[in-house]
């Protein structure tokens, strides 16, 4: 109750000025002071507005929110604590209503940082000295003496107060937080591992949006400046590591950056905050997009820019110390003693992958020679850009040689293939053209020694022997590898008599219309008996064929009888079947195999597209312009086309869109997941490619209806596997078409 509150009294509303009260000189800052008054009179409340509507307290306006009551208040403050003063009546429902507010303000809700100012029209119910005390209350006043001024000069200092309580304990909370991470950086190993850590913290430390980096200057190894480079971000920065801030960041980040470096010190604005670091021997920005200034003290920005600033002093020295001893200076890639350090890890199986490699140049000391140290040196700088460019991103690279690099990774990412189709291209070197070929040495994880050093030793071993064989520059180590030289030698020689004995033996797999189920086509499949009622797989004795060339006579042999066989069934009136035949890159390297592949088209006069030849994407990729060459000219012929085993090689979509396709085969691999716990979705992307290409669509290795209906319902055009037919021998195959044709 306050009846004795005068509202019409000059000296309150009128006597008494607010100069030095108002910050007017502070700097405006965004949001305002919230004052909660708490009186069961409303005119007090319009009177209260009104005398402090005009105050601004360290660069902020005032804004009022209004309970009539104790429990109204309670109430209140439970779901917004956000109050900066609490301008409380003592006597409203209750005459000691403000006081049992005060204690439950404290003791219940426990609000210690909010300011509370006690207001009260009947000075008979003061507080105690000790309620004002114990309670913390800012200030009392009986509302008869509280003229404007004085009430004024004691929200203005309530407020102040609030400001003062909350910033300190901000301080504190900053400074607990700033040791917890400078202590975490001190334990990061590397410089990137430091950058990461501290911009993923420092995003929540500042409240940023979850978008930060840090760009760290570097210098050559004269100390010559180089600029400064992004050495990690996070949100929209992620993707820029390794850059220069000024090549890869939009205008407006780029220039509050040049400016923080040029001014040496901090810029905040309303969207970025850009910390300024300098240490003893490194300098660096910190960016962080904010949706508004930080309101954080230019000591504490300091402090937390000195301790940063020696975390990354330190960090930056182990740099130093860590390229002396393990970078290469001509590339610089790991040396030699890191790439053995590498390979220790990669037996304790704490780096991912199962292939250990060496690349040794052919003849570079002639190019060295020849053309000079610095030649060479370029040379060397090339061949280091086009292996990180070319392998994946996985593959770990090193210079462990004059003229030997090193690699670890995974057998899907480091075969002979994909090594041998790194040199395939020359290199140019300071208006060189050079034209480089490599020699490789091969170790799998599941046969190398339990140390760096002993698995370096067995890929020298692999790449010597490498050096020896004329007809291939890679080898995989083994450590019975004369046993398995004696054996494909021995193997080769048995596949070569059966071959010339004619024991060799094509079989026939029908492929079917997915849609409407008839068979329009078989593929030819070679088969190897092996004399004891069985077959040596495909898999074993095609790569020797291919080794030996022998693969190029056996290839026109497997043409000529698979069209033979078509033509005997095109005479049992089973016509417009179409034959797939399956061709490797030997054959296309060898002079005679597309003359003669054309000839043996027109020596059956074959309908265009009745034949068909099947490519992998590994013999595109092996020498692309020659293979597109070669299919060309086939295709011209009346040969239809088709690239098999799509998505388990590494071709380039360009290539792609170069070859004269008709159709893309599905391999099994991604049809076996259908309906085994996997999606499909590899299976679906590529038939939904071939569709986009205007290519036919098979799937190969379809062996049960629900494989098949999936497909059906993503619009593959033809299947072949299992569920519809096996391969089958010659004789076979006609009965089985005449049960079909009945």
């Amino acid at each position: 109750m306050s009846s004795n509150f005068i509202i019409d009294d000059d000296a309150f509303l009128f006597a008494g000025q607010t100069e030095g009260l108002n910050d007017d000189n502070a700097p405006e800052c965004l949001g305002s002071w919230r004052i909660l008054i708490v009186d069961d009179e409303p005119e007090v409340h319009k009177v209260t507005e009104l005398a402090l509507n005009d105050l601004n307290v360290l660069g902020r306006k005032l804004d009022f929110v209004s309970v009539y009551s104790r429990e109204e208040a309670i109430e209140f403050l439970k779901s917004d604590s956000d109050i900066a003063v609490i301008l409380l009546d003592v006597v409203m429902e209750t005459d000691d209503a403000g006081l049992k507010a005060v204690i439950q303000i404290r003791d219940e809700l426990e609000l210690h940082d909010v300011r509370i100012i006690l207001r009260t029209g009947q000075p008979g119910y003061a507080p105690e000295e000790q309620v004002v005390t114990q309670y913390d209350i800012n200030d009392y006043r009986t509302k008869t003496e509280l003229t404007r001024n004085k009430l004024l000069t004691s929200v203005f200092s309530a407020v102040r107060s609030y400001s003062q309580i909350v910033e300190i304990k901000q301080s504190r909370d900053f400074l607990d937080k700033l040791t917890g991470l400078n202590n975490r950086l001190l334990s990061q190993g590397s410089v990137r591992k430091l950058a990461a850590t501290l911009v993923n913290e420092s995003v929540n430390l500042f409240k940023s949006n979850d978008s930060g980096l840090l760009a760290i200057s570097r210098s050559d190894e004269s100390n010559a400046p180089q600029g400064y480079w992004i050495e990690y971000g996070c949100g929209e920065y992620d993707a820029m590591a390794d850059t220069k801030y000024e090549k890869s960041l939009p205008v407006q980040q780029v220039s509050i950056i040049t400016e923080a470096l040029n001014k040496r010190g901090h810029v905040l604005t309303d969207n970025y905050t850009v910390l300024y670091i300098k240490g003893q021997s490194s300098e660096a920005v910190l960016l962080l997009n904010t949706e508004q200034p930080i309101e954080i003290s230019v000591s504490l920005l300091n402090t937390f820019t000195a301790n940063v600033a020696s975390s990354l002093d330190n960090s930056l020295l182990l740099r130093k110390v860590s390229d002396i001893a393990y970078v290469d200076k001509v590339t610089c890639l790991p040396n030699r003693a890191k790439y053995i350090q590498l390979l220790d890890e990669f037996t304790r199986g704490n780096i991912k992958g199962n292939i250990a490699a060496l690349i040794d140049l052919d003849h570079f000391s002639d190019i060295n020679d020849g053309l000079g140290l610095e030649i060479g040196n370029s040379l060397l700088n090339s061949v280091a850009e086009r292996l990180k460019y070319q392998l994946d991103d996985s593959v770990l690279i090193a210079r462990v040689g004059a003229d030997i690099f090193g690699l670890i990774g995974d057998d899907s990412n480091i075969t002979p293939e994909i090594l041998e189709s790194l040199f395939e291209k020359p290199f140019n070197v300071e208006q060189h053209i050079i034209p480089v070929k490599a020699t490789f040495g091969i170790c799998r994880k599941d046969k190398i020694e339990r140390t760096g050093l002993g698995i370096l030793k067995q890929e020298n071993i692999a790449l010597n022997r490498a050096k020896r064989d004329i007809k291939s520059r890679c080898q995989f180590y083994n450590p019975e590898m004369e046993d398995e030289t004696s054996w494909r030698l021995s193997m080769i020689r048995r596949l070569s008599n059966d071959f010339k004995q004619n024991k060799l033996q094509l079989w026939y797999q029908p492929q079917f219309s997915a849609q409407h189920g008839q068979i329009i086509g078989m593929e030819a499949l070679l088969r190897w008996p092996d004399g004891n009622g069985g077959y040596i797989s495909p898999v074993a004795f095609i790569p020797l064929a291919e080794y030996s060339g022998l693969i190029v006579d056996i290839g026109d042999w497997v043409l000529q009888q698979a069209c033979t066989q078509l033509r005997e069934l095109n005479e049992l009136g089973f016509s417009d079947l179409r034959m797939a035949i399956n061709v490797s890159m030997p054959q296309f390297r060898s002079s005679t195999f597309v003359d003669t592949a054309i000839n043996t088209l027109k020596q059956f006069d074959y309908k265009p597209g009745m034949v068909e030849l099947e490519i992998t994407e590994s013999v595109v990729m092996d020498d692309p312009q020659l293979v597109i060459d070669g299919l060309r000219r086939l295709k011209e012929s009346g040969f239809n086309i088709a690239i098999d085993d799509f998505g388990t090689g590494f071709s380039s979509l360009s290539y792609l869109r170069k070859l004269p396709l008709d159709q893309i085969k599905v391999d099994r691999e991604f049809i076996k997941d259908i309906g085994e716990g996997g999606d499909g979705i590899i299976a679906e992307s590529i038939i939904h490619l071939g569709q986009k290409l205007g290519l036919t669509t098979i799937a190969e290795g379809v062996e049960t209806e629900y494989q098949l209906n999936y497909i059906r319902e993503l619009g593959c055009d033809e299947v072949q596997g299992y569920l519809k037919a096996k391969p089958m021998p010659a004789d076979e195959l006609k009965e089985y078409l005449k049960t079909l044709d009945n």
